[in-house]
This record gives structure tokens, C-alpha cells and sequence, in this order.
């Protein structure tokens, strides 16, 4: 369950892990999907033989894993008493691990930083997705980590 704060009190959030998002399943048909949609069909991520014979299995791409967070941030985070969100970018993004095709992936979030800018707030937060096998265990590496931006205006 997300935790909820009103813009106002958004101060309290600062170095405070938020709840774990659910977990979102990485299948093979996801990883095409998305090697369709960017062009990027690189063997690792869609040529299931090869890549079973070679490396075990295909893997998501890391950009997929990346963009995934965006679905899985509104199980950490909802903020009342604003009028709109905007994703800001990143200051730095790290590809850590790996994403078999058929894992599962969450994330987990702490937000490091809170600025006053153009009439909202700017929230820096520091998200690591993890990665759950299909044998039930959690990843020692995580798949990402990074510090993602988002600007926030009162309503």
C-alpha cells in the first residue's frame, strides 16, 4: 500500500523508506513488446534458444526495467493537495543486474531531497528495483539504481 502525504507535509518524508511496490512479472512477451516498440532486438533479449544456449536464458532490457518504475511508483508514493506531477529526469542511473525473461521485479524508494522550484516542490528520491527469480528468491544485485527527479505543484 502507498504511502500518502499532503503537499504540505512533505518535508516528513525526507530519508523515509516508503512501502516496497507489488511485484511486476518480466515475461518474454513483455521484453518483445517493448523490443518492438524501441527497435532494440538485440539476441539477448529475443532470441530465446540462442540465448538459452549461451547466457540461460533472455533478459529484459535495461531501459524496459527503467521505464517499469513509473508503473511501479504509484505503489510507493500519493501525494495529496497537488495539481499535477512531473518526472524530472535522473541524475544518475545504474544498470546493476540483470532480468531473466519470467523474474519479477519491485522497487523501493527513500526520498533524499526536497527543493523548493518553479512554484513546487522537487523530490529526489533514491529507487532500487530489485529482482525476485522464479524460484522465489531475491536477486543479490539489484537491476537498477537510481536517483530519479519529480516536480510536484499544490492544486
Amino acid at each position: 500500500m502507498a504511502h500518502a502525504v499532503d503537499y504540505k507535509d512533505l518535508t516528513t518524508l525526507i530519508n523515509l523508506d516508503l512501502p516496497p511496490t507489488k511485484w511486476l512479472t518480466v515475461d518474454q512477451a513483455l521484453i518483445d513488446a517493448f523490443a518492438d516498440a524501441t527497435g532494440d532486438h538485440q539476441w539477448i533479449h529475443v532470441e530465446v534458444d540462442r540465448a538459452k544456449k549461451e547466457i540461460g536464458g533472455t533478459i529484459a532490457h535495461g531501459f524496459l526495467t527503467l521505464s517499469l518504475m513509473s508503473a511501479m511508483s504509484q505503489d510507493t508514493l500519493q501525494i495529496k493537495g497537488i495539481s499535477r506531477g512531473i518526472n524530472y529526469g535522473f541524475d544518475k542511473v545504474r544498470f546493476t543486474g540483470v532480468v531473466p525473461a519470467g523474474s519479477k521485479v519491485r522497487m523501493r524508494t527513500t526520498v533524499t531531497k526536497i527543493e523548493d522550484k518553479n512554484g513546487g516542490k522537487l523530490l529526489t528520491r533514491n529507487c532500487i528495483v530489485e529482482v525476485q527469480g522464479a524460484d522465489g528468491k531475491i536477486f543479490d544485485k539489484p537491476a537498477v539504481v537510481a536517483e530519479w527527479l519529480g516536480l510536484v505543484f499544490p492544486a
